[in-house]
């Protein structure tokens, strides 16, 4: 017995001193600078996510005038996604360490299980202070065409805008050399910026990158609505796997109607593709963004949206547009979170838009009328079934999305 005693002792000590190989020798835990994370002994798939056709080519009929999808790509040539790059995007994602006290992170109000967005109305901060928009969500950010992000669109960049938030007094109360500081006290970083870069090195510029890299894999192809649109070739004609309900509610969603000022719209108008993202229009004389305003108010007062980035007094009370996928599961709504429940979205374009000064067409019409679309209730019902088939559960399920520090 004391030899059989000996014997699975030592079995025991060797299991849990190595955690894997590389290049056919154990590594011991204590040694490992991987061994807090939990990834994979191969890297996840982001640099090639298998896109739909109607991503690749746009397969509305020729009036609506879209752009194919990936044409809308706003991934710049010198930060392509490549698996190690995501995949250190990923830990940096989640990362609390990276905040002034080490409670919050990006995740922290980017949640993956609310479509990347945070069900408070206001996100919370490293001391407790509350962030002055609602957190939006990220699915489809690599198709947002303009390239501009947050809701007034001061970043010019995704690369630019995924450091903002370290700096920010509220969010995460760092500077950018406090933040390559603590990463660069975090063993487990320099064998990530190998893989990712080539070399050790770690700057803000590198961070920047890789979080760019992962928010761009955040693509979303693998919703109901995708997986029945596998079924037929055009995105207009029933679903066959789809109830009636949510046909009808497609088929609301796409088709154009009168509004009460006489105009022609649609919902897709401005929740363009099968991607359905904001418009991306070309030649678009005056305006100077890709955002637009709902008619949420008829006056712009504490916060001018756009305009505060850009002086434009064209611009006041223009929001960004974010893509509608997974939009039932990411409550509350709007840039301010004003709404609860998509029922009470679906009931301000239906008789609650605003006739502000920066309302265009189909929303008001030539003599300064603005339009509502009057839905009925069952038109309301469908329309919300419809939305609720955008929900991506695979996607915001997938390990190579979640918390690699759980």
């Amino acid at each position: 017995m004391k030899y059989l005693h000996y014997t699975l002792f030592a079995i025991i000590t060797l299991i849990f001193s190595s955690c894997n190989k590389d290049d056919g020798e154990y590594i011991p835990i204590e040694e490992n600078p991987l061994a807090e994370l939990n990834l994979p002994d191969n890297y996840f798939n982001y640099a090639n996510i298998q896109l739909p056709s109607y991503y690749i080519t746009d397969e509305f009929p020729a009036q609506f005038q879209f752009q194919d999808i990936i044409d809308l790509d706003n991934t710049p040539n010198d930060n392509q996604i490549t698996d190690a790059g995501a995949t250190l995007g990923r830990v940096l994602f989640y990362d609390k360490k990276l905040s002034a006290n080490g409670t919050v992170s990006c995740a922290s109000c980017h949640q993956a299980e609310k479509g990347f967005s945070d069900p408070n109305v206001l996100s919370e901060g490293f001391e407790g202070g509350l962030t002055r928009r609602h957190s939006m969500g990220l699915a489809n950010a690599r198709f947002y065409a303009g390239g501009k992000f947050f809701w007034d669109e001061r970043a010019e960049t995704l690369e630019d805008q995924v450091l903002m938030p370290f700096q920010d007094e509220i969010e995460m109360g760092l500077t950018l050399s406090q933040l390559v500081q603590i990463v660069n006290d975090q063993a487990y970083y320099p064998t990530l910026f190998n893989d990712a870069f080539g070399d050790e090195t770690i700057t803000s510029d590198r961070i920047s990158r890789a979080l760019a890299q992962f928010v761009r894999s955040l693509v979303s192809v693998t919703s109901k609505y995708d997986q029945a649109r596998s079924d037929v070739s055009s995105p207009i004609v029933d679903f066959p796997s789809f109830t009636a309900q949510e046909n009808q509610g497609k088929q609301l969603f796409y088709a154009p109607r009168q509004l009460t000022n006489g105009v022609m719209g649609n919902c897709v108008g401005c929740h363009q593709t099968e991607a359905f993202i904001g418009p991306s229009l070309p030649n678009m004389g005056p305006l100077t963004t890709f955002a637009t305003t709902n008619g949420l108010d008829a006056f712009s007062t504490n916060d001018l949206g756009v305009n505060e980035a850009t002086g434009n007094p064209n611009d006041i009370g223009k929001f960004k547009i974010p893509s509608l996928k997974n939009i039932a599961i990411r409550p509350p709504f709007m840039h301010d979170g004003r709404f609860a429940t998509l029922e009470e979205v679906i009931e301000h374009y239906s008789s609650g838009v605003q006739n502000h000064a920066n309302l265009i067409s189909p929303l008001v019409n030539d003599n300064g009328e603005v339009g509502q679309f009057n839905f009925t209730q069952e038109e309301k019902d469908a329309l919300i079934a419809f939305l609720n088939t955008l929900t991506d559960e695979q996607m915001i399920n997938d390990e190579k999305y979640s918390d690699p520090f759980e």
